[in-house]
């Protein structure tokens, strides 16, 4: 090898380095602002450090040092440097306007995300998750002790699959199906999306315990209450019967065996001439920008889960009596819908 064949980086891959060197200062300081309101704040009025330290028992230079950190991050502008004005940007960060990504930013650099990936050397090394090495149990034990955080999460799924509801709801269609089934799905914010444009559909949330009050207020706020139901079950064991199974950033958390048991308990329930529609991220080539990558990073850190292409999806659906009958993008998803072999 000469002494040229790895020439020294030049300015901009240093800066560009040091950005990613120290991405997690940026999710401390994006969670900082949702803690503290400041979205909500502005627009509110209160528009300085003091007002703002004020009304949240804080240090009111403390506050000050914040509001600049995400000042120069595109979350606010200052004219004279006391009063500040939100972006854009920040209202992405206001847990009432269209979109609001508040709850993930509160779940995310939040201790049962934070403290697992601060160990992600260690899940390359072995291949293990790291929940139990970090707070002693998995994710999901960890949510379910701490129902405050597990709230922020359930809420943070919404989040990030609300800009895409629409979409990923048109693609998926109802075809006369009367009863949809949301696996796994939160707050059923997709089942909910098709239940408003099809007013004959009845629809289930299969959850966590400790999700189904979230899903049952979210279905009466919506006004569809009187053909909602939300249920605590596992997965694992059995679903309910229903003519159309929705199952959105589930499969993905899980391993092969774990997800071919997930999608045989949905073949097993199914009812006759049903269908799955599985709505997920897709790896593709080697090199390819986006989210699948990385969120295939946090899988493994965090669920032992893993994203997937589509011919190791449709692996998947064989080994569960499945066939895929039409692949769709929505987004940044894909929704892959199955039939009974």
């Amino acid at each position: 090898m000469t002494a040229d064949a790895h020439p020294a980086p030049v300015l901009a891959d240093f800066e560009r380095m040091m950005t990613m060197i120290t991405g997690f200062w940026v999710s401390q300081a994006v969670r900082a602002a949702a803690v503290f309101n400041i979205a909500e704040h502005l627009a509110a009025g209160r528009t300085t450090a003091e007002e703002i330290a004020g009304a949240e028992s804080a240090d009111r230079d403390a506050v000050r040092r914040l509001l600049r950190t995400v000042a120069s991050l595109g979350l606010l502008t200052s004219a004279d440097g006391v009063h500040f004005a939100s972006t854009s940007l920040l209202d992405t960060l206001h847990p009432d306007t269209p979109h609001s990504l508040h709850h993930l930013a509160l779940s995310q650099a939040a201790p049962g995300h934070w403290l697992p990936w601060g160990r992600f050397p260690d899940a390359v090394r072995s291949g293990a998750t790291q929940g139990p090495a970090a707070y002693g149990g998995e994710v999901w034990d960890y949510l379910a002790k701490n129902p405050e955080e597990a709230g922020y999460f359930t809420r943070s799924l919404a989040n990030i699959t609300a800009m895409t509801n629409a979409e990923v709801a048109r693609r998926i269609g109802v075809r006369g199906e009367g009863l949809a089934v949301d696996v796994g799905g939160a707050d059923g914010s997709l089942l909910r999306e098709l239940m408003r444009d099809h007013p004959h559909l009845r629809g289930v949330v299969l959850d966590r315990p400790d999700v189904v009050p979230d899903a049952l207020a979210a279905a009466k706020a919506d006004g569809l209450a009187d053909r909602f139901e939300a249920v605590g079950g596992d997965f694992f064991r059995e679903v309910p019967a229903a003519d159309l199974y929705l199952l959105r950033y589930i499969v993905h958390d899980w391993n092969d065996e774990q997800a071919v048991r997930i999608l045989t308990n949905c073949r097993r329930s199914l009812n006759d001439g049903g269908r799955l529609a599985v709505v997920e991220l897709l790896v593709g080539p080697i090199g390819t920008p986006g989210l699948a990558p990385v969120m295939d990073a946090n899988m493994l850190v965090m669920t032992g889960g893993r994203e997937r292409d589509l011919a190791e999806y449709d692996a998947l659906f064989a080994r569960a009596g499945l066939r895929r009958i039409r692949v769709a993008e929505a987004g940044n998803m894909v929704v892959m819908e199955a039939v009974a072999l």
